[in-house]
């Protein structure tokens, strides 16, 4: 088994596990009772990984959002699917390996399930380019997402990408062109649409698969127009600072719910997705259930509407000078 990758801010919890190790080495190797002794270390174990986790500064939080084995989009669909077949190509000559997709069955429901494909190293990164999508992959995407409107399927999608690829190729191939399309296009699908930000959700790449009627969000993941990074260097040339852009960006869960970009948090379990990637699939599952049948109850006029004004709610402006109380901390 391949060991987990500890963040910083972690390592506190590695003395503890090395005690726990040694303690059940020793019951292994001898006849001693030791039950107590590991009941009490396991305890104080779990209590310290919730203190830490809850209290995650969004600069973390990205950290944990971009954990190399925190559950993909394939791990979720292989956990909460009865069956899963993947489509490939775009039908214009490419299939884009960063954004993968296909058609399912959750018990006895039918859906067309697509999202971003990070890998585990460097090897599958690079075969996967991190996540990032090219134009191929937004066109694999509309072509999906048009089979599901033609079968009146729902269409779920997990987001999970730090942005759509920005190579010159992309640019030659019409990336800008490709995410438009999705969004204008999106709007007037005829099926429920349920989109999750299962890991880190960056810009027009994010958005390109999230024109959605209910947007769920795991609790340690991100949600932002551009990484903090980017946005440090924008705004200070420095990308040191981006732990304070980070903060200013509102990126996190509890942020973007009070902003009413997000439709719901979803609760991960202590440490992470990626310490329960089980435990995190069935919370996942539950909840895209319960937002199938919700939107399921809704004729085609109403989903419509409903979508249209889902997102006309964000857009909104001050007048020089007014403070805005929603967004004060």
């Amino acid at each position: 088994m391949a060991r987990r990758a500890l963040l910083e801010f972690e390592k506190p919890l590695v003395e503890l596990e090395e005690q726990i190790e040694q303690i059940r080495q020793l019951a292994r190797d001898s006849e001693v009772d030791v039950s107590q002794q590991l009941l009490q270390l396991e305890t104080l174990a779990t209590r310290r990984r919730k203190e830490i986790f809850d209290a995650l500064t969004p600069a973390q939080k990205i950290q944990v959002a971009r954990h190399p084995q925190r559950p993909s989009t394939l791990d979720y669909i292989q956990v909460i699917t009865d069956e899963f077949m993947e489509l490939h190509g775009d039908r214009r000559g490419s299939d884009d390996q960063a954004l993968v997709g296909g058609v399912g069955r959750i018990g006895q429901q039918g859906v067309v399930l697509l999202g971003h494909q990070k890998g585990r190293d460097t090897k599958e990164n690079v075969a996967r380019n991190f996540g990032m999508a090219s134009p191929g992959g937004y066109r694999k995407a509309m072509r999906l997402m048009e089979h599901a409107d033609r079968f009146r399927l729902p269409i779920i999608s997990f987001i999970d990408t730090p942005g759509a690829y920005a190579g010159v190729l992309a640019e030659e191939q019409g990336q800008g062109e490709a995410i438009a399309v999705n969004l204008r296009e999106m709007f007037r699908l005829r099926v429920p649409i349920v989109a999750t930000v299962i890991g880190e959700g960056g810009s027009g790449g994010a958005l390109g698969i999230g024109v959605a009627d209910r947007l769920l969000m795991f609790e340690h993941s991100v949600y932002t127009v551009a990484s903090p990074e980017a946005c440090a260097s924008i705004l200070w040339r420095d990308a040191a600072k981006a732990p304070v852009a980070a903060e200013a960006l509102k990126i996190t869960g509890p942020d973007l719910l009070k902003l009413g970009i997000v439709d719901r948090v979803l609760e991960e379990p202590s440490g992470g997705n990626h310490w329960a990637p089980l435990q995190a699939a069935e919370t996942l599952k539950a909840a895209l259930i319960g937002a199938i049948s919700e939107l399921g109850q809704l004729d085609e006029r109403q989903l419509l509407d409903q979508r249209y004004a889902k997102f006309r709610r964000m857009g909104r402006f001050l007048e020089s000078g007014a403070a805005d109380p929603s967004l004060s901390s």
